[in-house]
């Protein structure tokens, strides 16, 4: 958001800036052009009557003031004045030659007229533009985009406003997806957009706070059912259809306690503990390879990270599932990237085409919606380790392996 203000800003004071230039810059040229008649006929007028009084009587003219040199007077030659006086003199009836000349410090400016055995030395008006009028432009220039440079920062801020409170909002969701709520303070239109986004969040808790509640109590509900279904299944004398009753009341059964843990654990969180990664990681390997899963650990860097224990636990166990149930085997590496601890899942299963490869983590999702019946879980396995791991400040991230395989990098901040 600072960019786009700094944009805004920019944009403002070019757009003044650029304005002020022109607008100067043709004032310039006005002032530059050839003096009006009114002011220069005057003084030629004057100058022709003095050389023609120096021609008539020089002793008189002497005597008045004027001042009379062998050569031009010395100084810095002003090649254009002689030209310009040189025309308006002849206008006059004046066709002699002469030279204008400034002092070294090119304040006075002296015009000499050539008399044939001497040269009339005169002082002459200097109508020009002021000395220094680069200088003077720039300080001008200095104090123009001073200003609008301020002017542009307080109207850029109004009207960045209402999106840097969107932009602070984004930031200030929590792991739980709420929205802390922003004060109404500050501009009309800011508080107009903080009103906004703390009415959209109250809305939004509350749609998730209800979503929450009917999955937990539908999961809850079904308790009841099942038991008496199970109950009545046990009562079935053929073995091989009861062992399907109870197979399938079973998988209703994961599917419902998976449902009421995802919503516990979105709702609440266990206290946050310094637990050792690598230790959790090498203890949920064992108990796997106990169970029967092909689960292979690698190289575990010894780093701490802050999760509860009981759901990064219960995260990484799902995900070590995931890997060797539908990728026939895991492997599992820790390692320590930058200031993040990386864990590695690999298998050696088909992977997961890229375009699914975000639905992975949707509850009850299957690459292969013909697999659901052939492969133990819920489908929500994937989802709960996700949402564990972003409410611990870490991320998953899946990749395909070649030829085949699937790679879960799990990233989680160290301690």
């Amino acid at each position: 958001m600072t960019s786009l203000r700094n944009r805004i800003a920019g944009f403002m004071i070019l757009a003044i800036a650029t304005v002020i230039v022109l607008a100067s810059l043709v004032a310039m040229q006005m002032m530059q052009r050839p003096l009006p008649e009114t002011a220069i006929i005057p003084v030629a007028r004057q100058i022709a009557w003095n050389v023609r009084f120096a021609q008539t009587d020089p002793q008189a003219a002497a005597d008045a003031g004027i001042a009379f040199a062998d050569a031009p007077a010395a100084g810095l030659p002003q090649d254009r004045s002689t030209q310009r006086w040189s025309r308006v003199l002849a206008r006059q009836g004046m066709d002699l030659p002469l030279a204008v000349s400034a002092d070294p410090a090119g304040t006075t400016l002296r015009i000499s007229v050539d008399l044939g055995d001497r040269w009339a030395v005169l002082p002459l008006p200097d109508l020009r533009p002021p000395r220094g009028g680069w200088r003077i432009f720039g300080a001008w220039m200095a104090l123009i985009v001073a200003g609008a440079t301020v002017v542009s920062l307080i109207a850029a801020t109004r009207i960045t406003g209402p999106l840097r409170i969107l932009e602070s909002a984004v930031d200030r969701i929590g792991r739980d997806g709420v929205l802390v709520p922003i004060p109404e303070t500050g501009l009309p239109e800011t508080q107009a957009t903080a009103r906004a986004l703390n009415h959209l969040s109250a809305r939004l808790k509350s749609a998730m706070e209800s979503r929450m509640r009917l999955v937990a109590a539908a999961g809850h509900d079904l308790r009841t059912p099942m038991t008496r279904m199970r109950l009545r299944a046990e009562f079935v004398e053929d073995d091989e259809e009861r062992g399907k009753w109870l197979a399938d009341l079973a998988e209703l059964d994961a599917i419902a306690d998976s449902a009421i843990r995802l919503v516990r654990d979105q709702v609440a969180q266990g206290d946050t503990q310094d637990l050792r990664l690598d230790r959790l990681v090498a203890d949920v390997a064992q108990e796997l390879d106990a169970q029967g899963y092909a689960v292979a650990v690698g190289p575990l860097a010894p780093l701490t990270v802050a999760a509860d224990p009981l759901s990064l636990k219960r995260a990484v166990r799902n995900l070590l599932i995931n890997a060797a149930t539908h990728g026939k085997a895991a492997r599992v590496a820790l390692s320590r990237s930058a200031d993040r601890a990386a864990l590695l899942i690999e298998d050696e299963g088909p992977g997961i085409p890229e375009p699914l490869m975000e639905r992975a983590f949707e509850p009850f999702f299957r690459v292969d919606e013909a697999r659901r019946k052939a492969l133990p879980g819920a489908g929500l396995g994937m989802a709960i380790a996700r949402q564990i791991i972003e409410q611990s400040g870490g991320q998953v991230l899946l990749e395909n392996l070649r030829p085949h395989g699937l790679r879960q990098r799990v990233v989680l901040p160290l301690r």
